[in-house]
């Protein structure tokens, strides 16, 4: 008799995570926050295939919805999907509570404030979550300055992980 094999679920650590490593260069994030997206099906297939790019989106507050709305981020259309898919620039509804949507809504009244979306992935049960923060752009002096305390955290890193004889 043959014996069943169980399928092994996937680690939060094993699926793709689609993350905006530019945020962090250009805003200092202020506030997170995780959302969930509203996506058509081969927009799935194409993000789990990680074929989707959060580098120049943003976030904005529709008022009179009260709804926070995903703009510029590229989902590629999926190559097995057929003739009727999604637009790949379309703009998309982030899922959150009207209670945090007013949170940001009026932070990002503030000058020189955006939402900024800084990762996409899958949660356990198969959602795609998206986490957004409150950036406040970042001047090139103080880019310079996060570029020397990085360097100066890696040579201390590696002057102790050296091993004395």
């Amino acid at each position: 008799m043959a014996k069943r094999q169980h399928k092994k679920k996937k680690d939060e650590s094993q699926t793709k995570r689609i993350v905006n490593r530019r945020a962090y260069h250009d805003y200092h994030i202020s506030d997170k926050l995780e959302c969930g997206i509203s996506l058509h099906g081969t927009e799935v297939k194409s993000i789990r295939d990680g074929q989707a790019s959060i580098a120049e989106g943003y976030a904005t507050v529709d008022e009179k919805k009260m709804e926070l709305q995903l703009v510029n981020c590229e989902i590629s259309r999926y190559p097995h999907g057929g003739p009727h898919q999604h637009e790949p620039k379309r703009v998309r509804t982030l899922l959150a509570h009207k209670k945090q949507i007013k949170q940001y809504a009026d932070k990002t009244r503030e000058k020189g404030v955006t939402i900024v979306p800084l990762a996409m992935y899958f949660t356990s049960r198969g959602l795609i979550k998206i986490e957004i923060g409150i950036g406040r752009g970042k001047k090139s002096h103080d880019k310079r300055q996060d570029i020397k305390q990085r360097d100066a955290d890696r040579s201390m890193q590696r002057a102790m992980t050296r091993k004395h004889i």
